[in-house]
């Protein structure tokens, strides 16, 4: 059985977790992302997909990659499966990495967006908000991956981020507008949370009460289906 580079990719960086970085943490993503990096240039190519098939790359932090769960219950391959069964012929890729912030999914853009993608979901900001980032630092990595990907003629469904209701009135009207403000100036579809109906919700969550379970991610992707269906009509 062939394995898919972002396959083993996500094999190795679901194993951190999220948000445990000090300064032996921060070393080890670091080396994480080298050594990942060797296996995705190393390992022999996936098979080639089937010519109809509509490829959207999932970029990600850890809600993404699935932390805590099997690789086929994470938010990707439930995503396919999905829109699948509703008869689009597609291929939805894991490119989640559990801890990344806006700034960490800039720096890996080109090489985790590779040359065969027809569309992209961006989610990020979970971490960046639970670090206490500034949203405009949160904001200007964003635009940046936004701007980067409409050079490339991609079209982009933007999932939505809100900031823990503990940061203070300013924080969280700053930190919620990022998402529709880009949006709005990259034209890109907007799915305006991505927890909702999750957030909160001990039944959809692991024992954290932070990423989802199983039944969680089932609860995202359903929220998000009508909004992937739009992107990939979107597709030219």
């Amino acid at each position: 059985m062939q394995i898919s580079k972002l396959s083993l990719f996500n094999r190795f960086s679901a194993a951190r977790h999220p948000d445990s970085y000090g300064r032996a943490g921060l070393a080890f993503k670091r080396l994480s992302v080298i050594v990942c990096t060797s296996i995705l240039l190393l390992c022999p190519s996936a098979p080639a997909r089937a010519a109809q098939d509509i490829v959207i790359a999932a970029l990600g932090d850890s809600l993404i990659a699935g932390y805590g769960l099997p690789l086929r219950d994470a938010f990707a391959a439930r995503l396919e499966w999905a829109l699948r069964a509703r008869g689009h012929n597609v291929q939805v890729l894991n490119a989640g990495v559990s801890g990344d912030t806006a700034e960490d999914g800039l720096a890996r853009l080109d090489w985790a967006v590779g040359e065969n993608i027809d569309a992209v979901i961006v989610e990020f900001g979970a971490n960046d908000a639970l670090r206490g980032y500034a949203p405009l630092r949160v904001k200007k990595a964003l635009d940046a991956i936004l701007t980067r990907l409409a050079q490339r003629k991609l079209p982009v469904l933007l999932a939505g981020m809100a900031a823990p209701r503990n940061l203070g009135p300013e924080y969280i009207a700053a930190f919620d507008a990022i998402y529709p403000d880009l949006a709005r100036r990259h034209g890109a579809i907007l799915f305006p949370f991505f927890l909702q109906g999750v957030a909160l919700e001990r039944d959809y969550l692991l024992a954290d009460g932070l990423h989802p379970n199983a039944r969680g991610v089932a609860v995202i992707v359903g929220n998000i289906l009508p909004y992937v269906e739009k992107l990939i009509g979107a597709v030219k």
